[in-house]
């Protein structure tokens, strides 16, 4: 029995995105301020694909030689969104559409290149070798001289991570390449942490599975060797099938259940980081740096301070990215950016050089 986790926040989203957009050009406001918000912001959507891996070719000599095709669907990823980021000087605008498949490492700097307020709403639905994946980056920021609020909304599908976070911080102006910044942080998520197969764990540490699996639905019938699923359809008439190919499924679908049905945890944490910005046509800097190294500390079944058994952790963020031109022939790049929040790690990044023939 598959778990379906219905998650409407993407249309809610959606909705707000073409509802904010909608009221921006429609309705008329003294000064303009709503317009100048939004002037020079960039609403697009996008879709795109392709054929995925090749169909594989199932044999079986059970019933003499048979052959089954396992077919994969092919990929695609659907792109809505708005934003308005200003450009830093390394980022060149190659193509003329945003087509959603744009990589900015950027996005995710504390601060931006300009002052004021900026933002970013992005849905993509992608289906990627048969596998359905919904990633979700959208966040409000404002830039002062001396302080930073920032609101957004993170869901990497393919690290299995989402988030709501708020942050206000106060920030440290070196010089205009250099600050620093000390704030504080709330965020809400799942009780990431929670093991949901505790309770099932013997004590030599194996698994009571198919205990479990009784309690999920599924009835055995010890003398037959047969198994049967919660809708009474055979599903396996040996042990190896039933162990190799049943039990995981049974697994996988009782961890998602029980993490859907837990309440969201909120965490409040004391932030410090900073940002460094140098660059010139030949050379170019950009590192930021986000620490939680302090959490208040909650009480609750599923609070993550049950996972650390009541110690501190830290929880980090950051990216560089760096060019470097070194004569008219000769370019190097390194980008990307690591996240490390709970028990969940994610991150992406590109390095290579660029050579060209005179």
């Amino acid at each position: 029995m598959m778990v379906e986790k219905k998650d409407l926040s993407v249309f809610v989203y959606a909705a707000l995105m073409l509802v904010v957009f909608t009221i921006a050009l429609a309705i008329p406001v003294k000064g303009q301020t709503l317009k100048k918000t939004f002037k020079f912001a960039t609403f697009y959507t996008a879709f795109s694909g392709g054929n995925s891996i090749a169909d594989a070719n199932i044999y079986s000599v059970t019933n003499g030689l048979q052959t089954d095709i396992v077919e994969t669907p092919f990929d695609y990823s659907l792109t809505v969104g708005i934003r308005k980021i200003a450009r830093f000087g390394y980022e060149n605008r190659a193509t003329t559409f945003y087509n959603g498949t744009e990589r900015s490492y950027s996005d995710a700097a504390t601060i931006g290149k300009v002052k004021g307020f900026e933002f970013l709403f992005e849905t993509d639905w992608r289906r990627q070798q048969g596998r359905n994946f919904l990633d979700q980056n959208h966040f409000l920021r404002y830039v002062a001289k001396n302080w930073i609020v920032k609101a957004e909304y993170v869901q990497d599908g393919f690290a299995d991570v989402k988030y709501f976070e708020g942050s206000q911080r106060f920030r440290l102006n070196i010089n205009d390449r250099l600050s620093f910044n000390l704030g504080v942080a709330q965020r809400i998520s799942e009780p990431y942490g929670y093991d949901a197969l505790e309770e099932w764990i013997l004590s030599n540490g194996n698994l009571h599975y198919t205990t479990l699996a009784i309690q999920e639905g599924y009835s055995v019938d010890v003398q037959a060797s047969e198994y049967y699923n919660p809708d009474g359809d055979l599903v396996a008439n040996s042990v190896d099938v039933w162990e190799q190919v049943i039990i995981p499924d049974v697994i996988d679908n009782y961890v998602d259940r029980k993490r859907s049905e837990l309440p969201s945890q909120w965490n409040y944490s004391v932030v410090v980081g900073y940002d460094y910005y140098k660059y010139s046509k030949d050379f170019w800097v950009h590192n930021w740096v986000s620490v939680m190294p302090y959490h208040l500390k909650t009480e609750g079944e599923y609070s993550y301070f049950e996972a650390t058994e009541g110690e501190q952790w830290v929880d980090y963020s950051g990216g560089l990215i760096f060019g470097w031109k070194l004569n008219k022939s000769l370019g190097v790049f390194l980008e990307g950016k690591y996240n490390k929040y709970w028990n969940r790690e994610w991150h992406d990044f590109s390095v290579g050089l660029n050579y060209v023939i005179l």
